[in-house]
C-alpha cells in the first residue's frame, strides 16, 4: 500500500478508535459514578446548570475517557502509519487535545480539571500511546 495513504488511513483509525472508546465510557459513566440527584445530564445546558453540584468524583470519568481515548488513538495509528510513526500519535494526541480546548469554552469546569485534563490527558497519553506501540521503553519511576 502507498504509505502515504497508509498514514491517513491509520490516523483516521486513531482517531476513530480514539473517539469510539471517548464516547463509550461518557456514555457509561453514569450507571458508575451517578450524577447529583435531579440533574439532567444529557444535555449541555443541563450539565451547565449542574456543574456547581458536582464533585471531584464525577471528573474521574471524563478524565479516563479522555485519557483513554488519547492513547488508544494514538497507540492505533503510530500502529498502522508507515512512517513517523511517533509524530502521527502525538499528532492524534493534538487533535484531541483541540477538542479539549473547545470542550473547555462550550462546558464550564473547574479550573482544576481544566489544568489536569488539558496538561496531563491528551499529549502525555499519546506519548504513551506512541511509544507502546513503537516498543519503545518507557521510561519509569522505580520506587524501590
Amino acid at each position: 500500500m502507498n504509505p502515504i495513504l497508509r498514514n491517513i488511513l491509520g490516523v483516521l483509525a486513531g482517531v476513530l478508535a480514539g473517539g469510539i472508546l471517548n464516547m463509550g465510557i461518557i456514555l457509561i459513566s453514569g450507571s458508575i459514578i451517578p450524577p447529583p440527584e435531579g440533574t439532567d445530564m444529557t444535555t449541555t445546558e443541563g450539565l451547565k446548570a449542574a456543574m456547581h453540584l458536582m464533585e471531584a468524583k464525577h471528573f474521574i470519568m471524563p478524565f479516563l475517557a479522555h485519557a483513554l481515548g488519547s492513547l488508544l488513538g494514538a497507540f492505533v495509528a503510530a500502529k498502522l502509519v508507515a512512517t513517523h510513526k511517533m509524530k502521527f500519535a502525538i499528532g492524534v494526541g493534538i487533535w484531541f487535545f483541540l477538542g479539549g480546548v473547545s470542550m473547555v469554552f462550550m462546558m464550564p469546569s473547574p479550573l482544576w480539571f481544566t489544568v489536569l485534563d488539558l496538561g496531563v490527558a491528551y499529549i502525555p497519553m499519546a506519548y504513551f500511546g506512541g511509544m507502546l506501540a513503537t516498543n519503545n521503553q518507557v521510561k519509569t519511576v522505580q520506587l524501590l
